[in-house]
């Protein structure tokens, strides 16, 4: 068997998974998880390439060659077929995809900002959309999986954050549509999270409101990114459930 043949096979030997905006927080849990589980990971990032490249060469310590890092910016028009050439020129396949990658911007009901507006459109619903068509062909080939990242507010409105709820709404219908579409080949659902990290920008929430927040989950606590990334292998791992959304929340929706 020739080199080349022989590299072929290896990259066959192991599925493989892209995660948007795995470099960190509930990111990097899914593609700790993924590893765990035995997969090769494609860790994607738009400015962390530090945290991406440390990530990947923890998990490279552990299995040789099993995580690989690609930097773009998602909202691009030919950043989707830039990622999945890039992709299977590294693995030769694709079973998993995860749209985790975000933007999480505050928009007071105090008039239109047209750049915020459509950066989270771009980021939200478009570029998980374009990824998604890009990817479709490699994943049938597999009988893949895509798997989005909404919210529990794209059901229930978030205040001050009209705009980010509308597009977690649409990515939820996105989940939906494209279930239908790519049926049977490809399943696409989606993990909506409640309060399982806080944002990072301090004025998105105070402290007061997110004790608010606890108060108001019927588990009474704050959530973990470890369990968004154990519903993203469950979904990615069960083969008779498609375009449905999991809430993993501690029960906030339901009040």
């Amino acid at each position: 068997m020739g080199n080349h043949t022989l590299k072929q096979a290896n990259k066959q030997e192991a599925k493989v998974a892209l995660v948007t905006g795995g470099a960190r927080r509930i990111g990097a849990a899914i593609v700790k998880k993924l590893h765990q589980a035995g997969y090769k990971v494609v860790i994607h990032c738009r400015r962390t390439l530090t945290e991406a490249h440390a990530l990947a060469l923890d998990l490279n310590n552990q299995r040789v060659d099993y995580a690989f890092v690609l930097q773009r910016e998602l909202t691009k028009n030919d950043a989707s077929e830039e990622i999945m050439s890039a992709l299977i020129d590294w693995s030769g396949r694709l079973d998993l995809l995860v749209n985790n990658a975000s933007a999480f911007i505050r928009t007071e009901n105090n008039g239109f900002n047209a750049e915020d507006w459509q950066d989270l459109f771009d980021s939200n619903v478009k570029a998980p959309y374009l990824l998604s068509l890009a990817a479709y062909p490699w994943l049938k080939k597999e009988q893949g999986v895509i798997i989005n990242l909404t919210d529990i507010h794209a059901d229930k409105p978030l205040k001050g954050y009209s705009v980010y709820c509308q597009t977690k709404a649409a990515l939820k219908m996105q989940t939906q549509s494209l279930a239908r579409e790519f049926a049977p080949a490809v399943r696409v659902n989606a993990v909506a999270p409640g309060a399982v990290i806080w944002p990072e920008d301090a004025n998105a929430l105070n402290e007061e409101e997110q004790q608010k927040i606890i108060a108001k989950t019927p588990l009474k606590t704050h959530g973990n990114p470890e369990y968004i990334a154990q519903a993203v292998l469950a979904l990615a791992q069960n083969p008779f459930i498609t375009g449905q959304t999991l809430k993993v929340d501690g029960g906030r929706s339901l009040t």
